[in-house]
């Protein structure tokens, strides 16, 4: 007879479908020392260690746990990390196991926006009456009607109370929180676009958690725009159509994230094209964000991009260096982890593409002075040497290396476009298309269009032309050396 409680049990199975999705080191590293305390009414709440593991399994493990919970029980609970312990202290030396949770990898991140001016604010409706929801159905919990992205999905991690608000972002955090304290009557739809890891989804979390907890029979849906055409397709290959048009279509509030990822679907904007008129006629909320203004989009139907301007178009640009700090600030309080106020100022410095970004060089740091203590500005250049060369990539662009080059070759800045071939300004031309090659990750084809529409060919021969120079010129080596250190020190 084992004498182990029904929930160690029920652990003991869901860890063990878990192993089968996730590798043995992450297993030993972040969830050997976990326990469930409760699950109810699907909900299951675990105890992990410290916030660091909480906050590493949330970013990265959520799904496969999900999935094994759902593959024992039959359900996908909405799952609760809590901290050993009741008070906030300080993050103290933890087992030798985790240390290899410092190296963590960091997710790469396109180049952003520069920051535009802030704009001025609206004020949000007033005197506007409550909306009434009608009263939601009772759902069955099985495994058939459970669907992912459904409001389990939004997590309490991203919050109002846990959102930054800069210039880069006042006007679109005033607008989503219209949108939650009065759905469907404040701006509808409301469009959230800007570069990636602004802030947008957290937002949109946000507009979702606040409305769940506000009104707790409001349908609340958070689905990003491939999740909603993988399900379409579902439903196409298995006859459910009018199941998965129920689902949507008598949803409250429709948070889509990453909706330009629609385009150039045809069968998924026509069925979204339905979804959003049938939504909107019914009174209901949409929430939608982008990387781009809904005109910017590329093979989208010109009826869905007139719709998605219906409401509010509120923009989030890179945070100033101001901002980044109260990021990081808050970031390492929500962590309780002590992080020196010179490391927070390093790191606003020199992290400036995005948020995600930073929340990710201070999560490493987190780690660092978790596993050993105090941490010097010598070790944080070396922890975040990766991530900082990276960054620097970031931040040098195609425009900035023709300058620069153009500067220095005592040409035109014109020339960098031209089809003019005197040797002085077509070797300048080939030495700017080998730094943009080497220094801003741009694909070749980017690269020609930016050097006045030349083909890939052209860049390619540039780039191995330079790099056959550099090899035997000493002098020239040392010029562009020179010419990088400034770019960089620049950016």
């Amino acid at each position: 007879m084992s004498d182990r409680t029904p929930l160690a049990a029920l652990w003991s199975h869901v860890v063990d479908n878990l192993r089968t999705r996730i590798s043995a080191d992450a297993y030993e590293r972040w969830f050997s020392s976990l326990f469930l305390t409760e699950i109810n009414e699907g909900r299951a709440r675990l105890v992990v260690p410290d916030a660091i593991h909480k906050l590493w399994i949330e970013m990265n493990y959520l799904p496969p746990l999900g999935e094994s919970f759902k593959a024992i029980t039959g359900i996908n609970p909405l799952l609760e990390l809590e901290c050993s312990g009741d008070t906030p202290q300080q993050l103290g030396p933890a087992p030798a196991r985790r240390a290899r949770a410092v190296k963590a990898q960091l997710p790469a991140a396109p180049v952003v926006p520069p920051p535009l001016p802030a704009r001025k604010i609206p004020p949000p409706p007033t005197a506007i009456p409550e909306l009434e929801l009608e009263p939601e159905p009772e759902l069955e919990t099985s495994a058939e009607e459970t669907i992912p992205g459904d409001e389990g999905s939004i997590t309490h991690r991203h919050t109002f109370k846990s959102f930054v608000v800069g210039a880069n972002n006042q006007f679109a955090h005033a607008a989503a929180m219209a949108v939650a304290q009065r759905p469907a009557r404040a701006y509808n739809p409301l469009f959230l676009h800007g570069g990636t890891g602004l802030g947008k989804t957290h937002l949109m979390h946000a507009i979702g958690a606040h409305i769940r907890d506000t009104r707790p029979k409001a349908r609340v849906l958070y689905i990003t725009s491939e999740d909603f055409t993988n399900q379409f397709i579902n439903a196409l290959q298995d006859h459910s159509l009018p199941k998965f048009r129920k689902r949507f279509r008598q949803a409250d509030v429709l948070l889509i994230d990453d909706i330009q990822f629609l385009a150039g679907k045809e069968r998924s904007q026509e069925e979204f094209f339905h979804t959003f008129n049938a939504l909107f006629d019914g009174n209901k909320q949409v929430v939608l964000s982008s990387d781009c203004p809904p005109a910017e989009m590329r093979n989208l139907e010109s009826r869905l991009a007139s719709r998605f301007e219906w409401g509010m178009m509120a923009e989030v640009t890179p945070p100033d260096e101001e901002t980044r700090v109260a990021i990081l600030r808050k970031r390492a309080e929500s962590l309780r982890v002590e992080v020196p106020s010179n490391v927070i100022d390093y790191l606003a410095s020199r992290i400036r593409s995005n948020v995600r970004r930073l929340h990710g060089a201070l999560f490493r740091v987190a780690s660092w002075v978790s596993l050993h203590g105090p941490i010097t500005m010598i070790q944080t250049e070396d922890l975040l040497r990766d991530l900082l060369q990276e960054e620097s990539k970031k931040n040098i662009t195609i425009d900035r290396i023709q300058k620069a080059i153009a500067e220095s070759f005592d040409i035109r800045l014109a020339d960098m476009t031209s089809r003019k071939r005197p040797a002085n300004i077509a070797f300048a031309r080939q030495v700017a298309m080998y730094l943009a090659r080497e220094l801003t990750g741009s694909s070749y084809q980017e690269i020609g269009q930016a050097f006045g529409g030349r083909d890939h060919g052209t860049i390619m021969h540039a780039c191995r032309s330079v790099d056959s120079k550099l090899k035997t010129q000493e002098a020239l080596r040392l010029r562009l050396e020179g010419l990088v250190t400034n770019l960089r020190r620049s950016s």
